[in-house]
């Protein structure tokens, strides 16, 4: 078995350790601005792209905007016109008979 070394020994080994000079912190915070104004051109950059990108989407999406009509029908008999999609009017009164007609 192999003597352990002095206790105390080890704690002034620990507590001896070498001053690191000035100028390497210098070199470390330099490098740290460098590092974070890359950061800020990456982000600007980032952000202009998501608005670019949103943008290029709406007008995308403006190319098929649903476009749409109002009809207006009235009826003698105080009964409903229904308008569908196609453009004909159906006319539903209190008569016997019901009336269409297509809008050019």
């Amino acid at each position: 078995m192999t003597a352990l070394p002095d206790c105390k020994a080890c704690k002034e080994n620990r507590l001896a350790t070498e001053p690191i000079p000035y100028i390497a912190h210098e070199a470390a915070l330099a490098r740290l601005e460098r590092t974070i104004k890359k950061l800020w051109v990456l982000l600007i950059l980032l952000i202009s792209l998501l608005v670019a990108t949103n943008v290029v989407w709406i007008v995308y999406e403006n190319q098929y905007a649903d476009e749409s009509w109002t009809y207006e029908a009235s009826t003698d008999g105080g009964g409903t016109a229904i308008a569908n999609g196609d453009g004909e009017v159906s006319i539903y009164g209190d008569s016997e008979s019901n009336s269409s007609q297509t809008i050019p």
